[in-house]
């Protein structure tokens, strides 16, 4: 089936045959997307992980479209209807929906009033009316009165039935029906009876309708979930007179009485078995088009979120800022280990100030801390005025970080195994420390709809958002890459080719024999073999290896063609590395092979350059207005620092120190037109806006970037 696959994904997504082909040889082959993107640019002819993923996911689809053929044709062969015909026809389909619509006329059904009539002897009568030429159509009816069927009118009626659900099986009308819908449909959406203060924030959907083709998703999806919680009344309908004269067009001729019959039919196939099934259909469809497009942007924001700039192995002090309950304090060093805790009291209704002070004066010192991370959450602007009025004997920077998730980290087993003997006030304030030092490692271990990116990320699809999402995840540890000696089991997990067990066993390898000397001590742990090994290898960085490529992107198959590089050049390896006065002089061309191509060439050059080089940027202290805390302070036109906290496809939420975000809408977001948030901002810029509504009772804020940044 590769042929057939390959043909039909690259006309599709304008490819080559051969692109496609190898890809998904590569991809049964065990290799990972993140693996082929860097490493087998040659035989992908350079396809990034984007377009790899689109060939998996059609990939997947179109085989379950091949099991569901030979589901359709084994039980079309157990009736006795199978054809050699038939089977062709559903052999050559790779369209579900037509698929179905094949199958339709066999598949078993519960009875049917097109069954019952056909028990009653009625079909024959339906044949002579459908063949619209009998003139005295209830003489012919009266023969088919008896002791099931009492009357004329009845007998008609059953046949009436049959014709029906035949045109409600004809491929022909099913098609008509799906082009209108696909041309004119209109998405009308109203309240449920009785629902009007319940339903209150669907107000905008009350009644509401528009063109399905034009309905963005963020409004489907909306919609949707207002009618799973039993707040509106969603469907989805065509021009129903225009497609009654098309279907007439095809099935009635002539106008005796006996056509009369036939279009009695067809409205009655239309309105009572063919809409609906297409409804359904198209309503199915826009809910997968809108999970898609949901999807997407959730994964978006989880990329940028994971890429977000770490401010790396520095001593952190975080606070996990409150009132009542004071501030959880923890130190921790370099490496994000727990040195102290405890909690201090700075604000309401202790008032803990000096000695509060004098505490985290003390613990600067005595701990060396490079940097101080707070939570955003309750008591974060106040935590941080009172940290900034401390006049410590060294230069501190001092940071905001989400809190987004740690709550959920704080209570998980992931959390329990990391910290047994602390509460989860202790690991909560931990993890807002860690997520400074290194977002990425401390964020895989939080499930991702916990840490507020998205949107109606739980009305979507679920296998398919966490499917996303772990691609995501696995896409970012490995353009970052890891290092191998301190890696978290959680982030070696996501490492191409590892997984859980064998994350686990190089931990477990760690703790048994030390740190790894090389990249090749991999193949001495547990179960890990030359598959896992060829996956992983590259993406994992040894710092401590007598090889300096251990401890780069330089994969290990290409070692010796850096070794015939530096021989060449009359260097040793070590020399090369980070040598661009050498590396400009490498002829790329001299070292191509059958295997090696000069896209790893370029790769290998680059990497040379700057081995190990962090893809994400440098981190920046950001500071909101001080004069600005609360809904109460912002006034209509004042321009104010915020950070851009989530995305969606209609616009972006900045936090401005208020404790509510304010939305920037996609129409003022630049001076021009834009289609997509993304082209302007990321998650966790800083930007400048400009306050231009705010609505205290609904806590909605308005915001501007027009004329600003």
């Amino acid at each position: 089936m590769i042929e057939t696959f390959s043909k039909i994904i690259s006309t599709e997504l304008n490819l080559t045959v051969q692109q496609v082909k190898n890809t998904i040889t590569l991809l049964q082959d065990g290799a990972t997307i993140p693996f082929i993107s860097r490493y087998r640019k040659e035989m992908t002819g350079s396809l990034d992980e984007v377009v790899i993923g689109q060939i998996k996911e059609r990939l997947d689809k179109l085989s379950a479209i091949e099991k569901r053929k030979e589901t359709i044709i084994k039980s079309i062969e157990e009736q006795g209807f199978l054809t050699d015909e038939l089977r062709l026809k559903i052999e050559d389909c790779y369209d579900n929906n037509t698929l179905e619509d094949i199958y339709l006329p066999y598949k078993p059904k519960r009875k049917t009033r097109a069954s019952k009539a056909k028990e009653k002897g009625l079909e024959p009568l339906a044949k002579i009316i459908m063949a619209q030429q009998e003139r005295n159509i209830e003489s012919r009816a009266n023969s088919f009165v008896n002791d099931q069927v009492g009357s004329v009118d009845e007998a008609l009626s059953g046949a009436r039935d049959i014709i029906a659900e035949w045109i409600s099986e004809s491929q022909r009308s099913r098609d008509v029906v799906r082009n209108a819908f696909q041309r004119s449909a209109v998405i009308t959406s109203r309240l449920v009876k009785g629902k009007e203060e319940e339903g209150i924030k669907y107000r905008d959907y009350f009644e509401f309708e528009e063109p399905l083709k034009k309905c963005p998703s963020h409004r489907v999806m909306a919609m949707l979930r207002g009618e799973k919680e039993g707040f509106l009344k969603i469907s989805i309908s065509p021009d129903n007179d225009h497609v009654l004269e098309n279907l007439n067009r095809i099935f009635v001729k002539g106008n005796m009485p006996v056509s009369i019959l036939v279009e009695e039919a067809v409205a009655d196939s239309y309105k009572r078995l063919i809409e609906p099934s297409i409804e359904t259909e198209f309503i199915n469809l826009a809910k997968e088009r809108s999970d898609t497009e949901a999807i997407r942007v959730f994964v978006e924001n989880l990329r940028q979120l994971l890429l977000a700039p770490p401010l790396g192995q520095r001593r952190v002090l975080a606070l996990d800022p409150g009132f009542r309950t004071g501030c959880k304090v923890v130190c921790l060093d370099a490496q994000g280990q727990l040195l102290h805790n405890e909690t201090i009291y700075p604000h309401p209704p202790q008032n803990q100030w000096g000695l509060s002070a004098k505490k985290i004066d003390s613990l600067v010192d005595a701990y060396k801390i490079d940097a101080i991370a707070i939570g955003n959450g309750t008591a974060s602007r106040e935590t941080e005025s009172f940290i900034k009025s401390i006049r410590f004997g060294k230069d501190l920077q001092v940071f905001v970080v989400s809190e987004d998730g740690a709550s959920v980290y704080s209570a998980s087993k992931v959390a329990r195994d990391e910290f047994p003997n602390y509460d989860v006030t202790v690991r909560g304030a931990v993890s807002i420390g860690r997520r400074l030092m290194d977002p990425l490692a401390e964020l895989v271990k939080i499930d991702p709809k916990s840490i507020g990116v998205g949107q109606y990320q739980h009305d979507v699809d679920q296998s398919r958002l966490k499917s996303a999402l772990d691609q995501t995840i696995e896409s970012c540890v490995n353009q970052v890459g890891v290092n191998l000696n301190t890696a978290s089991k959680h982030l070696l997990t996501y490492i191409s080719g590892l997984g859980p067990v064998l994350a686990q066993n190089i931990v477990d390898y760690r703790s048994e024999n030390g740190a790894f000397n090389s990249r090749q001590e991999l193949k001495k742990v547990a179960r890990l073999g030359d598959k896992a090994f060829e996956q992983a290898a590259g993406f994992l960085r040894v710092d401590v290896s007598d090889n300096p490529l251990d401890n780069s992107a330089v994969h290990p198959e290409s070692y010796m063609v850096v070794k015939n590089i530096a021989s060449d050049l009359g260097v040793s390896v070590k020399e090369l590395i980070g040598n661009h006065q050498l590396t400009s002089q490498i002829k790329l061309e001299k070292y191509v092979t059958d295997k090696v191509g000069l896209p790893t060439l370029t790769d290998i050059v680059k990497e040379l350059d700057k081995p190990g080089r962090d893809p994400r940027k440098g981190i920046k202290v950001f500071e909101f207005d001080p004069n600005v805390r609360t809904l109460d302070d912002l006034k209509e036109g004042m321009i104010l620092p915020g950070i851009v906290s989530n995305i969606t496809n209609f616009g972006a939420f900045v936090d401005i120190g208020v404790k509510q975000d304010g939305l920037i809408h996609i129409s003022q977001m630049a001076d021009k037109y834009i289609s997509d948030p993304n082209e302007i901002v990321r998650l966790q810029q800083h930007v400048q806006v400009r306050v231009l509504e705010v609505d205290k009772s609904r806590k909605r804020i308005q915001l501007s970037m027009k004329g600003l940044n």
